[in-house]
């Protein structure tokens, strides 16, 4: 298969270690119509900041098409779209969590599951299928984590070093939340929050006041 990744040079070779088999892999830090006629699949880190490129997707209907749909919908995306003939699908391409060995993905449609199927089969990827919703699975829940330690540092209950500690003592996880959001990237967390808040309005997405003190302290930086 000829795979076209659309995004930086670093999240192109994290899927090129990822994927197995005879494939030819074509990179692009941005998108255009020359990428798209030599590609069969196509995995796009860059919808947040370059969602016209779905446009260029939806008329190739061979397509399998994934994007990194961490901070929103596939509907949502898809709705302004008069038709989608691609497969369209989402995975999860944050920092952290594409480099596991089980990739999360999410479909627009549940009756291209078949394809889904085939097309990972045939890059030899593990995968995980979760629901088409803003965050996904992992990131909402290690975001909302993060969020309840930075209230935790806020009201002064316990320091970052302790939060971090009993995370990994008492729940077994690789890392504690302010280990994470450091190698995640704040920015990345704050968005996911943010965009989990303005999905559904509940009070448990709402951004602790200390961490948007410090995604805004990095966005001047």
């Amino acid at each position: 298969m000829n795979i076209l990744i659309v995004g930086s040079k670093e999240q192109a070779n994290i899927i090129k270690e990822k994927i197995s088999g005879n494939h030819n892999l074509l990179f692009a830090g941005f998108l255009s119509e020359s990428h798209l006629e030599k590609a069969d699949v196509v995995f796009d880190f860059n919808l947040d900041s370059n969602p016209e490129n779905l446009e260029q997707y939806v008329d190739y209907p061979d397509m399998a098409v994934f994007l990194n749909a961490v901070n929103f919908s596939l509907a949502e995306q898809a709705v302004y779209q008069d038709e989608v003939q691609c497969n369209l699908f989402g995975f999860n391409g944050h920092p952290t969590f594409i480099e596991r060995d089980l990739m999360e993905v999410s479909m627009y449609r549940p009756e291209d599951r078949m394809d889904l199927e085939k097309v990972m089969k045939g890059l030899e990827l593990e995968y995980q299928l979760v629901e088409d919703r803003v965050g996904m699975v992992t990131p909402r829940i290690i975001a909302m984590i993060i969020n309840e330690a930075y209230y935790t540092v806020m009201e002064g209950t316990a320091n970052r070093d302790d939060i971090d500690l009993g995370m990994k003592l008492g729940t077994n996880y690789p890392m504690g939340p302010f280990e994470w959001v450091s190698k995640w990237g704040i920015t990345n967390a704050y968005e996911v929050l943010e965009a989990l808040y303005e999905d559904t309005k509940e009070e448990r997405y709402k951004i602790c006041p200390l961490l948007k003190k410090e995604y805004l302290h990095t966005m001047a930086g």
